[in-house]
């Protein structure tokens, strides 16, 4: 197959450009036009095209790209150009930008940066000096200098690719073909969006903000008191206190003030208003028996949140240029997770609460398809028993025993049957909270999040009968660290006569100084590892992170359960257009006629441990329906 790398150069300005909007609303923009493009088959010469809309048409379907793989850097971009503007879809897509965010976790990832860093040559500046310019408005010179610029470009891309897919043990075919996989969800979109819907859940929305102050407005200023005041009151948080502090009156309470809402500052230390929706004093508001102190709680709530507001706004936009292109970012974190992008974030639809719901309602299957939705039940804890071969929990999970009851029942002493919900609750807290290390006072403070109220000291005995209970899942903590130990050092380490570098049934294995091997041969890097006074420091992107045993084997545990995810929706993707993965879940499209038999097969593939983990028992739960929400 022919390998294309290509590059697109367009027009921007200071408002109308990717810096200012999303990539989805720049190229479906009537403003989008296209100043040239660059276009080089396998390693040879490449060649650059400006003219019209036609003459690019042209020029790019002598190349059959339906048949060949693109490479771009930032594929996700020049590929969906391609898609939308030219209605040319490649068989293949390649990115050099992904390939770099999964070699390079942590460090930089632009065209610039990596031809420098690998000596590939440098890139040019000439694209700042188009702002503002229609191709009409570029002199016969400076298109020219254009088309050195892109054609540079073209040519440093190819190189990189080169470069990075020789890199270590050379860059693995399944994460290219995730790659693939993942561009296509944007820029081949399949799922539509319900405009009509999303029309009545603005309306909604802002309905409620409005009746919310109105309320406020009439219960603490009267009617004559605009909106647009008693708004601005509740946005501000001394105004706000001082609504309070009338509301507390209005309402006979003795104390005209609430005095408990107060908080030591982070930054300065001294004592400041504890008025965020989190904060747990203010959360106290948004449960206070009187009408009117809950009700303006629940106003600054709500208008101080817009979040929903801008998405349902976003989607009314995407909806009314076409069909919904899932924005995914391709190792978004350290462990190789996926994230959300293009400002719609897909990885965060709400679930929960009043609004809960409403936008993946408006998620819609083509006409004639629906949508399946395919979750994968408790994998990092059953990764995380496999990987400490903690064999009887790993038993339990593969004869399909409520686990949660089990822990409960080692907590509370009991038999498994007599097991309360309340008791369950705990227990699930346990086995899905507590296997990376977490301590006492972190798990009270949970519990307390969650509406239990538990001492220190049960606290305390609960996390020490989990510890007495999986012994092995502490043993892996404390290996792990010792692998940190022998990063830093560069000595072999010995824990119990074994010497530590490989984890988990030696799938996972040290390499070099400052690295974990995964089954799929990428890594878990902790670039400059290094001890200080209180253990071990690297240099992560956000800078100097701490990083200890139990928290290298949550890493390790979501890289695993990460890339089991990515074989499994490869398998899916053999027969069934795959639309979205959010987390553990992957969403795929069926004909309305193979519903039964896809569910069959996804349930299938969700099912079947890697050939690298045959012992790791796994388990999904499945919905369909003709909407995101309504397929669970």
């Amino acid at each position: 197959m022919d390998l294309i790398t290509l590059d697109f150069e367009t027009y921007y300005d200071t408002k109308y450009s990717l810096a200012k909007i999303t990539t989805e609303e720049y190229i479906r923009n009537p403003l989008y036009e296209t100043i040239g493009v660059a276009v080089k088959r396998n390693d040879g010469v490449a060649e650059w095209c400006s003219g019209t809309h036609a003459e690019i048409q042209a020029f790019l379907d002598k190349f059959n790209m339906g048949e060949c793989s693109v490479l771009a850097h930032n594929t996700m971009f020049d590929a969906a150009i391609l898609s939308w503007v030219y209605n040319i879809r490649p068989k293949f897509l390649v990115d050099t930008l992904s390939m770099a965010r999964a070699l390079e976790v942590n460090g930089k990832h632009s065209l610039a940066f990596l031809s420098e860093k690998y000596r590939l040559g440098k890139k040019g500046t000439e694209v700042i000096q188009a702002l503002g310019k229609h191709r009409a408005d570029f002199s016969s010179e400076d298109i020219s200098k254009y088309a050195e610029y892109c054609i540079n470009d073209v040519d440093l891309t190819y190189k990189l690719f080169n470069k990075l897919k020789t890199e270590g043990t050379g860059f693995p075919r399944s994460e290219a073909r995730l790659i693939n996989l993942t561009l296509k969800m944007y820029t081949e979109p399949e799922l539509e969006l319900d405009k009509t819907l999303l029309e009545t859940h603005l309306h909604t929305i802002v309905k409620g903000k409005e009746k919310l102050l109105q309320r406020s407005r009439d219960a603490l200023r009267g009617e004559n008191y605009s909106l647009e005041h008693i708004r601005d009151e509740i946005m501000s948080n001394p105004q706000f206190y001082a609504l309070l502090d009338d509301a507390f009156y209005y309402a006979g309470e003795e104390l005209k003030a609430p005095p408990y809402l107060h908080k030591e500052s982070v930054s300065t230390g001294e004592q400041t208003l504890a008025l965020a929706k989190t904060d747990k004093d203010f959360k106290k508001l948004l449960q206070h028996p009187n009408e009117i102190i809950k009700n303006l709680a629940e106003a600054r709530v709500k208008n101080k949140s817009t979040l929903e507001e801008t998405r349902t706004k976003r989607f009314m936009g995407i909806a009314s240029r076409g069909k919904l292109p899932v924005p995914i970012k391709y190792y978004a974190a350290h462990t190789g997770r996926w994230g959300g992008m293009d400002k719609i974030n897909m990885q965060n639809l709400p679930s929960r609460g009043e609004d809960a719901g409403f936008l993946k309602k408006a998620v819609i299957a083509p006409e004639g398809y629906s949508i399946i939705n395919t979750d994968s039940s408790q994998i990092e804890a059953r990764t995380l028993a496999w990987l400490a071969k903690q064999w009887d929990l790993v038993q339990s999970f593969k004869d399909r025993e409520d686990v949660y009851k089990i822990m409960a029942a080692e907590i509370y002493k009991k038999d498994v049957e007599d097991i309360s919900k309340s008791e369950r609750f705990i227990g699930k807290s346990v086995i899905l909270g507590c296997g990376y290390g977490m301590g006492a006072t972190r798990f009270k403070y949970l519990m307390d999040t969650q509406g239990v109220s538990i001492g220190e000291d049960e606290a305390e005995r609960i996390i020490d009968v989990y510890r007495d209970t999986y012994p092995n899942i502490k043993s892996l903590w404390k290996g792990v660290n010792s692998c940190l130990k022998q990063m830093v050092e560069n000595k072999e380490v010995e824990v119990g006569g074994i010497k530590i570098g490989e984890v988990g049934n030696g799938v996972v294995k040290m390499d070099e100084k400052e690295s974990f091997i995964l089954p799929n041969t990428l890594k878990i890097t902790y670039t400059d590892i290094r001890k200080d006074e209180d253990g071990y420091v690297y240099t992560s992107r956000t800078g100097d992170t701490r990083i200890y045993g139990a928290k290298s084997v949550e890493n390790i545990t979501q890289a695993i359960a990460r890339c089991i995810i990515g074989e499994q929706m490869l398998q899916i993707a053999k027969r069934y257009k795959v639309v979205m993965t959010v987390h553990d879940a992957v969403t795929c499209v069926v004909k309305d006629g193979e519903v039964e038999e896809a569910l069959t097969y996804v349930d299938i593939c969700m099912k079947q441990p890697p050939k690298w983990a045959a012992a790791l028992p796994l388990d999904c739960e499945s919905g369909v329906g003709k909407n995101y929400k309504d397929c669970g």
